[in-house]
């Protein structure tokens, strides 16, 4: 277990001086940008006005499918799984394909019968599916939202805040394997029954026109209007942003993104400290760990004041190979943590061979015994 302890850190000058850009004007009805790292607010717009998702909330389906340890499963298609309305990847009664491949066609193709086939072999009903997503929405932090349905389809008592929505995209591009799902552009995939392939093509748009986008999830219906949430990284800081009700969603994601990345400032933290750690079981009993005296971190709008907090175990075992991290950094500003170094060894450190135990001879054990001889 890492051990925290708050440690003093000196701010130096940041690199960049702090310009003002001017606020960018969007369409939406409710937006939001949000540090995908610190859930820090770069820019916002009515972003906790309730407000219907449509197909954004596939954002969770996807979710909850790949926390599920699932992925390789075969689902084969029942009467019950049928009859949602809206795009399809056209998924008949018998069809059976492999759990991922039908998280495919829900984040690229946006297909509610594929969102409703998983709903249903996920939780045995749609309704004790969106209790999952509801269950897992309060772990988030999405204190506005409430879900009905898998796919998005509109129901009075379906609905978001783009606030919210910006929490579960943070929340989702933090696993590998949403963000390759969110990023793939098309997909060919097999289907086990029938003996047939498809591909699905991502409607992303922001995936092939904006530097840095690997996501996240279009949506449409009449009631909602168009909702896109989207997420861009650039040297190591990523934003998500989220519009609701949107005419022009992909100019206004260009120029909220945009807005977020100009606002980016580099700040120096000096830590003068020097660490080690106890090493069990090795040739050394303990080691000093590399610490780079001069970090940057990542901070929005302007300077801050930067706390860094140190994590190291009271001890680990041996062996250990040179560039091993047994310990981290972890800066905060504002209370949110934007950065962390890691604390690495800076050499090999071999188990140590095991102690000889040397063996008392018969005679040497009795005398021992009655005492006539003391150990050697």
């Amino acid at each position: 277990m890492l051990v925290k302890k708050v440690v003093a850190v000196f701010l130096l000058l940041p690199i960049l001086t702090v310009i003002t850009f001017a606020v960018p004007a969007v369409n939406a009805k409710s937006a939001v940008v949000m540090n995908a790292q610190t859930g820090e607010i770069v820019y916002e717009k009515e972003a906790h006005v309730r407000r219907s998702m449509a197909s954004t909330t596939k954002i969770m389906t996807a979710v909850i499918a790949l926390e599920s340890g699932r992925m390789l499963e075969t689902v084969t298609v029942t009467p019950e799984m049928m009859g949602a309305e809206g795009t399809s990847i056209g998924l008949k009664v018998g069809y059976k394909m492999k759990l991922i491949d039908l998280l495919y066609g829900l984040m690229l193709e946006s297909g509610n019968d594929a969102a409703d086939v998983i709903a249903v072999y996920l939780a045995g009903s749609r309704e004790k599916f969106a209790d999952m997503m509801n269950r897992k929405a309060a772990e988030i932090g999405m204190t506005e939202t409430n879900f009905v349905t898998a796919s998005g389809l509109d129901d009075e008592n379906h609905y978001t805040t783009a606030y919210d929505m910006a929490l579960l995209g943070s929340y989702a591009v933090k696993k590998p394997a949403f963000r390759s799902l969110c990023s793939c552009k098309t997909k060919t995939v097999s289907f086990d029954e029938p003996d047939i392939k498809g591909t699905f093509t991502n409607h992303n748009r922001l995936l092939s026109s904006y530097e840095g986008a690997f996501g996240i999830k279009t949506g449409f219906t009449k009631k909602s209007g168009r909702c896109l949430v989207s997420a861009a990284e650039r040297n190591g800081i990523c934003f998500v942003c989220v519009t609701l009700n949107d005419g022009d969603d992909w100019n206004d994601h260009r120029k909220m993104l945009d807005f977020a990345f100009e606002s980016v400032l580099t700040q120096t933290v000096e830590v003068k400290d020097t660490y080690s750690v106890q090493v069990e079981g090795g040739t050394a009993s303990s080691v000093s760990l590399n610490v780079k005296s001069e970090f940057f971190c990542p901070v929005i709008g302007e300077k801050k004041n930067i706390e860094a907090r140190v994590c190291l175990p009271k001890f680990v075992y041996a062996p250990l190979m040179k560039g091993d991290a047994v310990g981290k950094i972890e800066y905060y500003a504002d209370g949110r943590k934007i950065a962390e170094q890691n604390l690495v060894c800076p050499a090999d450190v071999a188990t140590a061979a095991p102690k000889r135990v040397q063996k008392k001879s018969f005679i040497r054990r009795i005398l021992e015994k009655l005492n006539l001889i003391g150990d050697p």
